[in-house]
């Protein structure tokens, strides 16, 4: 890699208050974005969806575990994007998706602050469990296989189901973009927040792609220093397997 330039303590000084001025600017901005995403208004979650994990069928009001707000992590399984290139061999949680929840760090202060946060697949319970105790997660993690929730959130598209949408954007706004990989039948990851008002549960914000980038704290913690993010083939490896082929193995 190319270092940085070496200058004087004075010349790297006016450098770096210049881009002060720039990180408060962007955090500004961020906090406005953060205000106008609290004002988004919300949407009545009618539909009955139910959920398979540990202590049987739930529905998506018990996911909340009696707090008021539920952050859902729509983990993509690899079952179903697998299949849709032909291989019949990989079944497992998405690597960039257990890269994100590597990052998450212990529960108690969103708890606290009452809001409980949960993943959900679209795969078997058995399988979800088996690859939760590999990765050694305790997450609460539960299925919505034989539901319509990967569906109506849009991280699955199946057009035999429903329409084809990512990021708010439908079929033929994405054929036209270079976003087409999303128009094929297969799961993708998205963060989805909810809010309960006793039984009543209301949905105010999703958000797909680079929208969850923020959940990675190794990439918070790279961008800060001077040498760029690691690429690896196509995404990060699993934790379990750094050193291994398996690393350059698989694919979202």
């Amino acid at each position: 890699m190319t270092l940085p330039e070496v200058v004087s303590r004075n010349e790297w000084l006016a450098a770096r208050r210049t881009l002060l001025d720039q990180e408060k600017a962007a955090m500004r901005a961020q906090d406005s974005v953060t205000a106008q995403r609290r004002e988004l208004p919300m949407v009545r979650m009618d539909k009955e969806y139910l959920f398979e994990g540990p202590a049987g069928r739930m529905r998506l009001v018990d996911l909340f575990e009696g707090r008021r707000q539920l952050i859902v992590y729509h983990f993509m399984w690899h079952n179903s994007a697998a299949r849709a290139r032909g291989d019949q061999s990989m079944d497992e949680g998405c690597a960039s998706c257990s890269f994100t929840i590597d990052s998450v760090g212990r529960l108690d202060h969103l708890h606290a602050s009452d809001t409980t946060f949960v993943l959900v697949s679209r795969a078997p319970l058995a399988k979800i469990e088996t690859f939760k105790a590999r990765m050694g997660w305790t997450i609460p993690w539960y299925s919505s296989a034989g539901s319509d929730f990967n569906y109506d959130f849009h991280v699955t598209n199946d057009e035999s189901v429903a329409p084809v949408e990512f990021n708010y954007k439908d079929k033929a706004t994405l054929e036209r973009s270079p976003k087409t990989a999303f128009v094929t039948n297969g799961d993708g990851q998205a963060l989805s927040v909810f809010v309960r008002d006793d039984e009543s549960v209301f949905h105010t914000y999703t958000t797909y792609g680079r929208g969850t980038e923020f959940m990675m704290s190794t990439y918070q913690l790279l961008d800060l220093t001077p040498m760029p993010r690691p690429r690896y083939v196509n995404q990060w490896p699993y934790h379990d397997t750094y050193g291994s082929e398996a690393n350059n193995s698989h694919h979202c």
